[in-house]
């Protein structure tokens, strides 16, 4: 099991947003760029890079999704109290 992830994440309001976003990126726009147009998150300003961050530092549901995932992959929209995410796994450390 990973000790750390490093993730960009988009946050919006709906699940359609979400949705329509993953559908624009798995098209070939540039996940970056999404953020930084869409992202509700202030880490839009990077891309919505979040860093590297091990377990207990982010909400559950966000954690599990991204813990859970191959470096590469961009989930599906996560619900959380904030809104839904898509989270993009950049790299995995043990």
């Amino acid at each position: 099991m990973a000790t750390f992830v490093k993730a960009s994440h988009i946050l919006v309001k709906t699940e359609e947003e979400a949705l329509k976003l993953k559908k624009e990126i798995n098209e070939g726009k540039d996940f970056a760029k999404a953020a930084m147009e869409a992202s509700l998150c202030p880490s839009k300003q990077n891309g919505g890079d979040l860093g590297y961050f091990s377990k207990g530092q982010m909400v559950k549901e966000f954690e599990d999704a991204a813990f859970s995932m191959n470096v590469g992959e961009v989930s599906n929209p996560i619900k959380t109290q904030f809104g839904y995410h898509l989270i993009y796994l950049t790299d995995k450390q043990d």
